[in-house]
């Protein structure tokens, strides 16, 4: 695990110095945006808005008992924008997009692609790494910002029809409860999850050898090394920011 983390670091600063010398082109960057963000977004929405529809399903009447209903868009707006909409959206996008990113990486690297563009004088690493990585970035980034919106209005449609909440006083509680803090480090867990994704699945997938059995197992660690490391950078940027308020 640590020789692997150090990999990722090792490719990752590959990447930056292959960007910083102009090295990506924009076709590639919109083409992986493309790839990864526009063909998951539609199971990342889904997942975030029934996420968000049960746990307002689940707590409505609780809130309700307790006299405290008008809290209940703020308490799901908090939930739903510091962990829920970055976390899901980032763990699909690693389950979907990920795992093909893996697997060309791994198909490249077995039919000897890789090579062929070393003898080009093509740094593989930052040409392979570098776009996938801005795209992963940036995808996620999109993804949470349009999914924290589809989550909130979610839980509204829920707590209406469940608890007769009016739309009014549940977004009234959003607005009072949610802080910019929270949507900004939200929006940087984007960020940061869609790089992790793009690098780890894309070192994975570089340090594949054999064949076609390999490419699919190294797609199967692709997904749960990424789950791995996206919790526990979730776990690091809430110490960073939530540890002392």
């Amino acid at each position: 695990m640590i020789t692997f983390l150090g990999q990722c670091v090792e490719n990752f600063i590959t990447a930056v110095k292959y960007t910083l010398k102009g090295n990506v082109r924009l076709k590639s960057v919109v083409s992986q945006v493309a790839s990864i963000g526009f063909d998951s977004l539609g199971i990342c929405m889904a997942i975030v808005f029934i996420a968000s529809c049960v746990i307002a399903l689940q707590v409505a009447n609780q809130f309700l008992m307790s006299g405290g209903e008008s809290y209940i868009g703020g308490f799901l707006a908090v939930a739903l924008i510091r962990e829920i909409a970055p976390g899901f959206v980032a763990l699909a996008l690693a389950a979907r997009a990920g795992t093909a990113i893996c697997a060309t990486a791994a198909n490249m690297q077995v039919t000897d692609q890789i090579d062929a563009i070393d003898v080009l004088k093509v740094d593989s690493v930052g040409y392979y790494f570098a776009p996938r990585i801005i795209a992963g970035a940036i995808s996620v980034f999109c993804i949470v910002l349009l999914a924290e919106l589809i989550g909130i209005l979610g839980g509204a449609v829920v707590s209406y029809f469940s608890i007769g909440l009016h739309p009014v006083r549940y977004l009234n509680s959003v607005w009072l409860m949610l802080v910019m803090k929270d949507v900004w480090v939200s929006l940087l867990k984007g960020v940061i999850f869609g790089a992790i994704v793009a690098l780890v699945c894309s070192t994975v997938g570089y340090n594949t050898r054999g064949g076609a059995k390999n490419v699919g197992e190294s797609t199967t660690k692709s997904a749960i090394l990424c789950t791995v490391y996206i919790l526990v950078a979730d776990l690091i940027i809430g110490i960073l920011f939530y540890m002392n308020p």
